[in-house]
């Protein structure tokens, strides 16, 4: 493979890790076999840049008009709420010479000003996608996935969603174990799919206010396999199963039963990523009781059945 040029855009006020952390991965995949990725930074002016978190980097360059990057990476951060119209500008007039445009968090925000994301699919950070569809009307926003993929735009949700991106990355340029041996040295999951929710279901939750209803959220996230029905549920927190689904859904924004069917899921999803046990005792221990309501499950959310599944995010052995 050809070397490639990726090119992270520096600003005031960007988040670091949305810059650190793609980088450590195409560092990486670079260090596994080198001369796969030339790894550059700039500034409009060149001068160094200091992060939202007070974190000081100095770019390799200036944003000129002979750069020329494979992959052209924006970051977002507190510099994309106010974008410099100077840094919009290149990105209008930069941005469709590069063969991957990426951005992480909200520097979709700074792609959508520029005119790059018009009549694409895109996501960006949970908390500012209302903002990028209002502003942006122009944008399909889907605020769901870790990342989305349009041609060869691509866009990812908060944070440390832009490594789970560029691993997506590398896996396409270098292949699956490759990608697979970053992902173990820097101790991240690799398999987490573009499609899969921003959420798990302990995150997109929030924590109840009552403690006995905090207990009932810990007993199914352990229990998955239990009998987990409003009248199970409401005897441990010691509630009538009416007052119980009232208060649950009130103090966590989320019904009793979708918060088990998003247990359950993300239960199954990680023992057919992680482990070698079959499907029927998959379904088992993760509560779904028979294969046949498993994959109605997995249909349902994921678009795929719970073999294709693990045939898409297994690892393979590495040799």
């Amino acid at each position: 493979m050809p070397q490639r040029t990726v090119l992270f855009v520096l600003f005031d006020a960007v988040q670091s890790l949305d810059v650190t952390g793609p980088l450590e991965v195409f560092a990486g995949a670079e260090t596994h076999s080198p001369g796969t990725y030339r790894l550059r930074t700039a500034s409009l002016d060149g001068a160094p840049v200091r992060t939202s978190s007070g974190l000081t980097l100095v770019p390799d360059q200036t944003l000129d008009d002979r750069l020329a990057a494979h992959t052209l990476v924006v970051p977002g951060g507190q510099g994309t709420r106010t974008p410099d119209p100077d840094l919009v500008e290149w990105l209008r007039e930069h941005g469709p010479r590069a063969e991957r445009l990426v951005s992480v968090c909200t520097g979709a925000i700074l792609l959508a000003a520029a005119g790059l994301l018009d009549g694409r699919r895109a996501t960006t950070h949970w908390a500012y996608c209302d903002k990028l569809a209002r502003d942006h009307p122009a944008v399909e926003v889907d605020p769901d996935p870790i990342y989305v993929r349009d041609e060869h735009v691509a866009t990812s949700a908060g944070v440390t969603s832009g490594i789970d991106l560029a691993l997506a990355l590398v896996e396409e340029d270098l292949g699956r174990n490759v990608a697979l041996g970053i992902a173990r040295h820097l101790v991240v999951f690799l398999r987490r799919p573009g499609n899969q929710a921003q959420f798990s279901a302990q995150l997109a939750a929030q924590t109840a206010q009552r403690e006995p209803l905090r207990e009932v959220q810990r007993w199914i996230t352990e229990h998955p396999d239990a009998d987990l029905t409003v009248e199970a549920l409401a005897t441990r927190a010691s509630l009538s199963p009416r007052h119980f689904a009232r208060a649950f859904q009130t103090e966590t924004g989320m019904t009793p039963g979708r918060y088990v069917d998003r247990t359950r899921l993300e239960h199954a999803r990680r023992l057919l990523e992680d482990t070698t046990d079959g499907v029927e005792e998959v379904s088992r221990a993760s509560g779904y009781g028979t294969p046949e309501a498993m994959r109605r499950a997995f249909v349902k959310a994921l678009g795929a059945a719970p073999a294709e599944y693990r045939r898409r995010f297994h690892p393979a052995p590495v040799r």
